[in-house]
């Protein structure tokens, strides 16, 4: 089968591509027909070779699809899924390709109200944000969410899952347009970080953050808990703005706050499974009534999987990128 190959570490240009081998789906794994693929910061690190993939995953990138499933592997049935339905999936891998072998614990029915090419958006944000915003940090309605690149995937997920859990949502970003894209979305406070200090703003219009999701890591680290509240909860995911960060102890202890940093691709995949399985429970319904959807900034065809990778290192789009096969 076609899959997007990456030559050698590096930039953009050296996805192309390849003959892979055709997946043959184990114990408990579904065989999908992929439609179409996310694309996710991971897959840029992967590229740059700074993000291998986890053992027994694809060398090839691409953490999510969605598709049709087209064969069952032993004891697959059992996880109530049938050949011909449409679904998306969490993969550790291997998304970029013609098909892929998953494990049906991370996979997840596409609603009939979402269009079968966008559900490519849904699995790598949804359970990201549920797993950190509210199965870790416990964010509860009636609180303020502080998220960082609101207008990203992941933000875009985030400020939608906030309001309809009745969090009140703040946000961070670069520009008018992608501020007033979060506003569309449900977010109550709009910073423009290039112009303003998003520690006074939150402290100034809502007293603090209770949860703040941050992709940025670095000296972001000090500045969010300086914005916290007490008993506030610092959710990180990612450290665009470097891995290594210095922060005030005390300022800390005296707010009670903690700091939880996770990656959801190294999990097992039994813990990936209760992810999904707590999605399905608690997001799928709002999903399917339409509350929660995903967000398309962009489509490539697989072929132009270089286009999209320079798409996401300009962060000039808003919400998802997508592959389409």
């Amino acid at each position: 089968m076609k899959a997007v190959v990456i030559r050698e570490p590096g930039d953009a240009s050296v996805l192309e591509i390849g003959e892979v081998p055709d997946p043959v789906p184990g114990e408990g794994e579904v065989l999908i027909d992929v439609v179409a693929a996310g694309v996710n910061r991971a897959d840029v690190s992967q590229r740059q070779g700074h993000y291998p993939p986890p053992p027994g995953s694809p060398a090839w990138p691409g953490l999510e699809v969605s598709g049709v499933i087209a064969e069952l592997g032993p004891g697959a049935a059992d996880g109530g899924f049938a050949v011909g339905d449409r679904v998306c999936a969490l993969l550790g891998g291997g998304g970029y390709a013609e098909r892929v072998a998953v494990p049906a614990g991370q996979v997840l029915p596409v609603p009939k109200s979402v269009d079968l090419v966008e559900a490519a958006g849904l699995p790598e944000v949804v359970a990201t944000v549920w797993s950190n915003v509210f199965l870790l940090a416990d964010l509860r309605a009636g609180e303020t969410l502080l998220v960082h690149g609101g207008s990203s995937g992941i933000g875009t997920m985030a400020v939608q899952l906030g309001r309809a859990f009745g969090a009140r949502v703040a946000v961070t970003a670069r520009s008018a347009e992608k501020l007033e894209a979060c506003r569309e979305l449900g977010a109550d406070i709009l910073i423009d970080y290039t112009q303003d200090d998003f520690v006074r703003r939150i402290k100034d219009e809502a007293g603090g953050a209770d949860v703040i999701l941050d992709v940025v890591g670095g000296d972001y680290l000090d500045r969010n808990v300086r914005a916290l509240n007490v008993n506030g909860r610092i959710a990180n995911i990612s450290s665009l703005g470097g891995g290594q960060a210095s922060l005030d102890l005390n300022a800390l202890m005296m707010k009670r706050g903690t700091i939880r940093s996770t990656s959801l691709r190294a999990r097992p995949a039994a813990e990936k499974a209760e992810i999904i399985a707590s999605v399905r429970e608690n997001v799928w319904p709002l999903v399917e009534n339409g509350g929660v959807r995903p967000v398309i900034g962009a489509r490539f065809p697989l072929a132009q999987a270089s286009g999209a990778h320079r798409l996401m290192e300009s962060s000039e789009h808003v919400g998802k990128i997508l592959l389409v096969v």
